[in-house]
């Protein structure tokens, strides 16, 4: 079982090495631009900030709408410190501050609110994040509706790939512990949770608190890359978006988050060429996926070789069948 265990971390090791040397090449050469450079950025934020929520939404069954409140505080917090202290440990400083700060929030309010269900979660999370956004809309240090700019511009594909693999690693190293376990069990069935003994109010502060902290570092890396904020950018839409990613890709699939972030991604930069329709078709092709898919791309699974293979076997029992009818 260990051996097992070694190899499967070896495997994950070299596919994160070689994807990170691949676009790192990319770069070098110059095949992979200014511009696709700042999709690929926005694909790693949404990677975050869908598998963080995922964790809140899709493993622990807590319908949140509050994800761009803590991106907002992560963001602001990490743009204050390294305006102030515009170097590359006042960038980590401010990270580190920024996703502390967003988790530290994130309890706060989970404390009271997880006790709610459903609707009324969603609603509590909706108004917690509207107050987050009109206060930096009337902070003086924030610079108000104005927005704040001259961020200094840390993050490049080396700290992109970081904290985003980093993200992913931990929170799918949590979900296979003890407490990631009970947090999928409160998702199945609380009152039967409970009578297992399950603190049930306790873990889901805590998956709160962690999907706030990963939300938190997404919104440090926004603010480091794209240098400019302001408070209209983390409204009641951008927390439907991440929402969407994560409804899309499948609600408990950290893998199905992945692949959502980076095909919705591809998707809206697609349709750029066509600004008159890009929402209508954008829309279009949600209502279509969700009509033939409602489950989401993924479901609940994850990727694997054993999927691979169950996908293998049954493409060639549907060729096996077309063979027998001709």
């Amino acid at each position: 079982m260990k051996n097992m265990l070694q190899k499967r971390w070896l495997k994950t090791l070299l596919s994160l090495v070689a994807a990170y040397g691949v676009v790192q090449l990319l770069i070098a050469v110059g095949v992979i631009n200014d511009y696709i450079q700042a999709t690929i950025a926005t694909i790693c934020i949404n990677m975050v900030l869908a598998v963080s929520l995922n964790l809140i939404t899709g493993f622990t069954g807590q319908f949140s709408l509050g994800h761009a409140g803590f991106m907002s505080i992560g963001a602001y917090v990490c743009g204050i410190i390294t305006v102030a202290n515009p170097t590359l440990p006042g960038f980590l400083l401010g990270t580190l501050a920024g996703a502390v700060t967003a988790a530290v929030v994130g309890f706060l309010v989970g404390l009271p609110t997880l006790r709610l269900r459903g609707d009324y979660l969603a609603i509590a999370t909706l108004g917690m994040s509207e107050i987050i956004r009109i206060v930096f809309l009337n902070m003086q240090i924030t610079n108000g509706a104005a927005g704040l700019n001259g961020i200094p511009q840390f993050v490049n594909w080396t700290w992109m790939f970081l904290f985003t693999a980093g993200t992913i690693l931990l929170i799918v190293n949590f979900l296979h512990s003890s407490h990631g376990r009970a947090c999928i069990s409160i998702r199945e069935d609380e009152i039967a949770a409970e009578a297992m003994g399950i603190n049930t109010t306790k873990y889901k502060v805590m998956s709160f608190t962690i999907g706030a902290f990963f939300a938190g570092v997404a919104g440090a890396m926004y603010a480091s890359y794209f240098y400019f904020l302001k408070p209209d950018l983390f409204n009641f839409q951008k927390s439907v978006d991440i929402l969407v990613i994560v409804v899309l890709g499948g609600m408990g699939s950290i893998s199905g988050s992945i692949i959502a972030a980076v095909l919705l991604a591809v998707i809206s930069t697609v349709l750029q060429s066509f600004p008159e329709l890009r929402m209508v078709i954008y829309s279009l092709v949600l209502v279509i996926i969700m009509i033939f898919r409602p489950q989401g791309l993924m479901g609940s699974r994850e990727i694997s070789a054993a999927l691979f293979r169950k996908w293998g076997e049954g493409l060639k029992r549907v060729f096996g069948k077309e063979k027998e009818r001709v």
